[in-house]
């Protein structure tokens, strides 16, 4: 029967340096042992708090469940690399993007920055890049030093297409709600004026993709599906809608929070995730809320991703027949 291996100093946490776990006299052979996986040279971690058991931490449910769990994936790789990284580098581009919560997909290499004249890091799974003073700007998020959501956005402009930019940008730009539905404005990210002046700092790879996708980010997408409907309505010639906004009665009590309204011709279009259909609680209000709406006077279009991706011509085909009736006509 194989012998269990030594236990290891509790003060070492789930995820630690090798020159930490020597430092704690822990063994070179008791490193080697198969309940410690190795993340990066350098860098052990207990067997069962990798990426697999972030992916179970991410209990969340809700149309951003699975970007939640990427992100989780990836700040468990992140943790585990900064036990080795250098003091004046920080996770940038993508990663940090994921870091952020934008629902960026993640790459396969974490992307690590130092602002010139520092060296960029060379490691297996690691992507160094060096930086220019003026294009970034450096915070703390969850403990790690991360760009910051602006410059983060600037710097996808190298290999994220324009839709993407959006989708990204709306995503940090987004006001949320609290209890009861109230915006939060603290809460959001960083604002498009914040987004311009990063694009504005200097010369960037991609800035012609960054600049079409500036004039195209809304405060108020609450998903990127959300950001992918607006898209498509205002590219087939429809009149853009106002996002998330509040419904109200004559007395002034709020019916619900719309995705997408037109108000000059009651129309509204409802933008609803698969919880919306698994989740009992959120079906019902669902249909309270747009027997309210009804009641207002307004027309309700529910849509799918079905109905959005890949091309949206469905989700066109519905929301125009419902302007249509509603007094809307199209310009020639």
């Amino acid at each position: 029967m194989p012998r269990l291996p030594q236990p290891l100093p509790e003060d070492l946490g789930e995820t630690f340096s090798c020159a930490d776990a020597s430092a704690a006299g822990v063994s070179l052979k008791r490193l080697r042992a198969l309940d410690l996986d190795i993340p990066f040279r350098g860098v052990r971690r207990r067997t069962g708090t990798g990426d697999a058991a972030a992916t179970g931490d991410a209990a969340a449910t809700g149309p951003l469940a699975e970007d939640h769990a990427a992100r989780q994936r990836v700040l468990g790789r992140a943790r585990a690399y900064a036990r080795i990284m250098s003091g004046h580098a920080f996770f940038c581009g993508r990663t940090a993007a994921v870091l952020w919560g934008t629902g960026a997909l993640p790459s396969g290499e974490l992307e690590v920055g130092v602002v010139a004249p520092e060296r960029a890091p060379r490691r297996h799974g690691i992507r160094g890049r060096q930086l220019a003073p003026t294009h970034v700007e450096v915070m703390t998020l969850d403990g790690l030093r991360v760009s910051s959501p602006a410059s983060t956005w600037a710097m996808l402009g190298r290999d994220a297409g324009v839709r993407e930019l959006v989708r990204i940008g709306d995503a940090l730009v987004r006001v949320p709600r609290g209890d009861r539905g109230r915006r939060r404005p603290e809460a959001r990210l960083c604002t498009v004026d914040e987004l311009a002046e990063a694009v504005a700092s200097g010369r960037r790879v991609g800035s012609a993709k960054l600049v079409e996708a500036l004039s195209l980010i809304r405060e108020g997408a609450m998903s990127p599906l959300e950001t992918d409907f607006r898209l498509v309505i205002v590219a087939a010639g429809l009149p853009e809608p106002s996002l998330d906004r509040e419904i109200r009665d004559r007395a002034g009590r709020l019916a619900g929070i719309a995705d997408a309204v037109w108000p000059e011709y009651r129309v509204i279009a409802e933008v609803e995730g698969d919880h919306h259909r698994t989740s009992r609680s959120q079906w019902a209000r669902d249909i309270e809320k747009h027997t309210a709406y009804v009641a207002l006077g307004f027309e309700v279009v529910r849509l799918t991703s079905a109905h959005i991706r890949p091309t949206g011509s469905a989700a066109v085909a519905l929301v125009a027949g419902a302007l249509r009736r509603r007094g809307w006509t199209p310009s020639r």
